[in-house]
């Protein structure tokens, strides 16, 4: 009688004996996620230090790539390319529910395509958010410095940078299918049916032990 109790065991054994490594490997994303994002925000900080205190606003821009690439000091209140200059305060709450939202979906991790996105993603928005919260003229009012002048369109920052490669790779990784998990849709969908199918029906080696 007590025959069928031990595949039953066994089964259970086989289920949560591939969980470990798995769950492990998304926790060495996560870590790796984490180091990316201080990394950039370092990198970021540390750039816009250097642009205030060799740079002065309003002044001449310096060549580095003729002009092409110039350093020019400019405190942003607005957003990319100076859109909503005048709405600093809800860019900032705009940029802490984007943070929230990366760091919900950094404990999904299975992909290292994704790990690398997310960090690039959230150093650059941390980044930018250091400066609207602790920059002049105020909490959450504060102007991002930015010192790249790309030709005369438009100047950023290393930030900037961190999250338009962010976006680019992003942007990749979901037309090739990939999720966050590491898995493609195809194989997701596939997975998903496969488990539901088992639910309902039962394995053979089930009815047989159930008879």
């Amino acid at each position: 009688m007590s025959t069928p109790a031990e595949p039953s065991a066994a089964a259970d054994g086989e289920t949560d004996a591939p969980a470990t490594p798995v769950s492990s490997g998304s926790r060495v994303l996560v870590t790796w996620t984490g180091v990316l994002a201080a990394v950039v925000l370092v990198a970021d900080q540390l750039t816009k230090w250097w642009a205030e205190s060799a740079l002065v606003e309003g002044g001449e821009p310096i060549p580095v790539i003729g002009e092409l690439i110039q350093f020019r000091l400019v405190y942003n209140p607005g957003a990319a390319l100076s859109i909503a200059t005048g709405m600093t305060w809800v860019l900032t709450i705009i940029v802490v529910v984007v943070v929230i939202a990366i760091l919900r979906l950094i404990r999904r991790l299975g992909s290292r395509g994704w790990a690398v996105s997310l960090g690039l993603l959230l150093g650059g928005a941390v980044g930018n958010l250091v400066d609207r919260l602790l920059r002049e003229p105020g909490f959450a009012r504060g102007h991002v410095v930015d010192f790249i002048d790309y030709a005369g369109f438009f100047v950023g920052n290393v930030a900037d940078i961190a999250i338009v490669v962010a976006a680019v790779w992003i942007a990749i990784l979901s037309l090739l299918g990939i999720g966050v998990d590491g898995r493609r849709e195809g194989e997701a969908r596939h997975t998903a049916s496969s488990e539901s199918n088992d639910t309902s029906s039962g394995s053979p080696d089930d009815v047989a032990g159930a008879a």
